[in-house]
């Protein structure tokens, strides 16, 4: 991975993360299908602080590096290199997308709240969104909780699930229907929730195949729970609105941390191919192998060009940047998972075993084509893009006839 395109203090922070990740968060990972335990996280928290890249994208007022979004992919890719490197620089979901929103969004008395101990890591936070059938999941207009108007305040009630992060969290952020009231539409409205709050009870785990999010992705369920006005996170009806700002960085950040992932993946393919022979010769020499090799790179260099135009995008036009990350994260959660199924197919019967990280690796990255939207989902909102577009230049009087582009009624 070259960084040469990159600002020289970037660079120089690729190069620290690189080397951190490396000597240091490696060594710590836990066993195949283990999860991180607290301590070594804290631990590993403290080292990153101490080697200075410790919430790459946290602003530096609030103990950050302060790295803009169109550079945070280079960052978080050596971060992900290991599966518990996003948590050691505090760049793992859902923390790292509530940062985001949170320095975007909130109030100056939210940040010094909630923002302030996320980003230090000093609290965990999660994102209530999703819900059991029929409500929320990969249509939000199903959005089943409600929020009520009370005497200075709201009452939040519904059961939201697969809620990442939340067991051990310090607060939710709860997305709620509200109606519409004093000047606000009806729609959906964002809530910040202690999560000691006596209205919030974390109920049922949800037993996944992944291991690397800290606080698993559990039931959370909301009974009359009180929350004071000032706990609306942006505006009261415009909860969609804002979650925009956190929904396409956040899909594109697991993409930047997976293709970290595939990086290892394909280094661990490359050291075996290396080593070992086959019928005479080294496996690298072979043509199925080198396929194999071939096809991951593609993958790889692919990928993290849409996740740098997807990027470049974000930073300067936020919409045409989110619906380019829907692109992006389907691209990424397939090339990244067909990257360790051949990694796995290299390095044979070792690969499906516990003697290597491989058949973990895709445990990890296979939940990625159904979170933050299944790929179905978003390649059906691609689809509606691209005709509605297609439709827009029609009907500006662009056209085609033949293989000639033809404005009215003159040919180009």
């Amino acid at each position: 991975m070259t960084w040469h395109h990159l600002p020289p203090d970037v660079e120089e922070l690729c190069r620290r993360t690189r080397r951190f990740v490396r000597e240091v968060v490696v060594d710590a990972e836990p066993a195949p299908g283990e999860r991180l335990d607290r301590s070594t996280r804290e631990r590993l928290q403290a080292a990153a602080k101490e080697a200075g890249v410790f919430a790459p994208h946290v602003p530096e007022e609030y103990g950050g590096q302060g790295v803009p979004i169109e550079h945070w992919s280079p960052v978080l890719q050596e971060a992900g290199y290991s599966p518990i490197g996003p948590s050691a620089l505090n760049c793992m979901a859902p923390d790292e997308g509530n940062m985001h929103m949170l320095n975007v969004v909130a109030t100056e008395e939210q940040k010094q709240r909630y923002l302030a101990p996320l980003a230090a890591g000093d609290i965990r936070s999660c994102f209530g969104m999703t819900e059991p059938h029929p409500g929320a999941g990969s249509d939000p207009a199903a959005l089943r909780t409600t929020a009520e108007r009370t005497t200075g305040g709201w009452l939040v009630n519904g059961h939201k699930r697969f809620i990442s992060g939340a067991i051990g969290a310090g607060f939710c952020i709860v997305m709620a229907r509200t109606e519409a009231a004093e000047g606000s539409p009806a729609g959906a409205t964002m809530f910040l929730v202690d999560m000691t709050n006596p209205g919030i009870r974390v109920g049922e785990p949800v037993h996944t195949i992944d291991r690397y999010i800290d606080g698993g992705h559990p039931h959370v369920h909301f009974d009359d729970c009180f929350v004071p006005d000032e706990a609306v996170l942006g505006g009261a009806g415009l909860g969609f609105r804002y979650a925009q700002v956190r929904l396409g960085p956040a899909r594109l950040t697991h993409c930047m941390r997976w293709l970290g992932l595939a990086r290892r993946s394909l280094d661990i393919a490359l050291d075996r191919a290396e080593r070992r022979e086959l019928f005479g010769s080294p496996m690298k020499s072979l043509g199925l192998a080198q396929n194999l090799i071939a096809e991951s790179v593609i993958d790889i260099e692919t990928s993290d060009a849409v996740i740098t135009k997807t990027a470049a995008l974000l930073g300067s036009d936020p919409k045409a940047g989110s619906a380019m990350s829907s692109v992006a994260k389907v691209h990424c959660s397939e090339a990244v998972f067909r990257v360790v199924d051949r990694a796995i197919q290299i390095c044979g019967g070792d690969g499906v075993s516990t003697g290597l990280p491989l058949a973990q690796y895709l445990n990890e990255v296979r939940p990625f084509r159904i979170y933050d939207g299944s790929n179905e989902t978003h390649k059906w909102a691609i689809s509606r893009r691209a005709s509605a577009n297609r439709q827009a230049a029609v009907e500006s009087g662009e056209r085609y006839r033949g293989d000639a582009v033809v404005h009215g009624e003159g040919n180009i």
